[in-house]
This record gives C-alpha cells, sequence and structure tokens, in this order.
C-alpha cells in the first residue's frame, strides 16, 4: 500500500504547477541578478528541461514541491538521467546549480551531489610554429581578422568580452596600451597590451575609424560571439589548424605568460578567474615540455 503524500507547501500537491511557479521566481530573479549572460541563459534552458524531464515522470515524484526530501529525490533522479545520458560532469554540476537556484526560489533549500570532474590536464595550447601560421593566416584575412585574434591571443580574452568591446574600451599610445574587457558577473579587468597587439587593433582602427561604437563590425553590424568564432575557425583552417576556437587561443595567451615566469596569481588576473585552482591548470607542463627542461638543465 502507498502512503499518501501530505505537503508541506501550499500548492505543492501539483508538481508541475510548483514547477512553473518556481520557474517564474527564477526568471524574475535572474532578470536582476549579476550572472553573465551566458550563465543565465544557460540556467534558464537547463532549469526547464528539468521541468519538462519531471512532466514526464509526475507520477514517480508527485512531491518534488512537497518537500525537501522529494525535491531532493527528483533532483537525484534528474542527475543520474543526465549522466546515464552522457552528459559532462561539468554540464550535469550546471544544470544541478541551476535548478538548486530555481529550487531556492521556490523556498526549498536543497542539497544534491555534484558530478565528479575530472582534473584538467594540460592546456590544448598551440605551439610556438602553429601560433605563428595562425598569426600570418589571420594577416592575410585582413586587419579585422589579425586584431580580433590578436586581442585572443595576447590579451587572453574569452569570445563573449572580445565580442563585447567597445570602442572605448581600448586605450593605445606610441608605447603603451590596454583593453578592458567585461567578464563574468559584469567584473571588469584591464589587460596590457604588448607591441604586436597594439599594433593588430592601431591597423584596424586606421581601417574601421575612431567613432564611438562596438570594436568589430562587419556587413551586418557589430560581430556576436557566434561571429568571433566563425572568424577564428577560418583563421585556423587557413592555417591548417581544423576547429580552431577562441578558448584555444586564450589557453596559449596562459601558457605563454606561465613559460615567461608569471606567478598563478598573474594569470589569474590577466585571466579574469575567480579562483586560483583554475588558473592552477596552466602550470602542469606536459610531457615533451618537461622533458625538454631535462634536457636543458643537464646537457
Amino acid at each position: 500500500m502507498t502512503a499518501s503524500v501530505v505537503p508541506l507547501r501550499p500548492g505543492a500537491d501539483d508538481p508541475l504547477a510548483a514547477a512553473e511557479a518556481a520557474l517564474s521566481a527564477l526568471d524574475r530573479h535572474l532578470d536582476r541578478c549579476k550572472l553573465a549572460a551566458n550563465t543565465v541563459k544557460a540556467y534558464k534552458r537547463q532549469t526547464r528541461a528539468f521541468v519538462a524531464w519531471l512532466a514526464e515522470r509526475a507520477v514517480e515524484h508527485p512531491d518534488a514541491f512537497a518537500d525537501v526530501v522529494g525535491a531532493e529525490a527528483a533532483v537525484t533522479a534528474w542527475r543520474r538521467h543526465l549522466i546515464e545520458g552522457r552528459a559532462k560532469p561539468a554540464t550535469v554540476n550546471q544544470a544541478l546549480a541551476a535548478v538548486t537556484l530555481m529550487y531556492e526560489q521556490a523556498g526549498l533549500r536543497i542539497a544534491v551531489k555534484r558530478a565528479r570532474v575530472p582534473k584538467p590536464g594540460e592546456p590544448d595550447a598551440l605551439t610556438v610554429a602553429e601560433q605563428g601560421a595562425v598569426e600570418r593566416a589571420a594577416a592575410r584575412r585582413g586587419v579585422r581578422d589579425a586584431a580580433i585574434v590578436a586581442v585572443l591571443l595576447y590579451a587572453g580574452a574569452r569570445v563573449e568580452e572580445c565580442a563585447r568591446l567597445e570602442l572605448e574600451d581600448v586605450a593605445i599610445t606610441a608605447r603603451t596600451g590596454t583593453v578592458r574587457l567585461h567578464g563574468k558577473g559584469d567584473e571588469a579587468r584591464t589587460v596590457p597590451l604588448p607591441a604586436i597587439a597594439r599594433a593588430r587593433i592601431t591597423d584596424w582602427l586606421d581601417e574601421r575609424g575612431r567613432g564611438a561604437g562596438p570594436l568589430w563590425t562587419g556587413q551586418r553590424g557589430r560581430l556576436t560571439d557566434s561571429g568571433i568564432a566563425q572568424v577564428v575557425l577560418a583563421v585556423g583552417k587557413a592555417a591548417g589548424i581544423d576547429g580552431l576556437r577562441p578558448h584555444r587561443l586564450r589557453h596559449t595567451f596562459a601558457t605563454r605568460l606561465r613559460q615567461g615566469g608569471a606567478d598563478p596569481a598573474q594569470v589569474q588576473s590577466l585571466l579574469g578567474h575567480s579562483s586560483l585552482d583554475t588558473s592552477a591548470r596552466y602550470f602542469r607542463a606536459g610531457t615533451a615540455e618537461t622533458a625538454a627542461v631535462v634536457e636543458r638543465v643537464f646537457e
């Protein structure tokens, strides 16, 4: 005999109605919080996926919004569903964070075990030869694409940070230069630009003009995140590196910093990481680099 569920919260006897109310509360919260736009978009997508999943299993989880026990049971089952569907651990954990926040807006504080994320290994940075090939290919495509690659490669910008740039975010003089990047959670950081990046950006500004507005423009106006990614993809193909993505240029920037003697705190500051642990991955040299160090020390 199955015991009846006695809801501890009014209206929670209808899990789907409660889920829709929680979604609405979450949307209101996300629209006024300081999370990055991409994170807000992902949270909305993932919570809707959870509610859709719950709608198909309402009979199995009638107490999904009745109390903490029922809520945690439903979310744990969804976690298992995501893992069995071969979702990456980082994706699973972001989805769990989104749903946890949704429940919090509904007045329930739940705790569900996160998926185990494997410790990251050596970042996939370009070799020196590959980097040179990428820069030459970008220059052949034009001054705009060369400047975009320079910002990604010499300032370590994320693709969304690069796409957000306005003319006022760049400050270049005869001997110095900086770029102000607007990162996650509307946090801004200023990154110094080396001479080669200053030259690439100046060449683009000579063609673009110095009028206020988006730094990167095309035939249809401002370049989006996707537009920046397509530029990098095309540059990579021209350089013989298929599937090149903006984040690999960011990895290359961080790896060059470490190779040049930067410490973890400096890398953290320049990349805009919230944690030193994230920056620490760039201090795990690969097999080839370790062998080269041993060879150099004992030659």
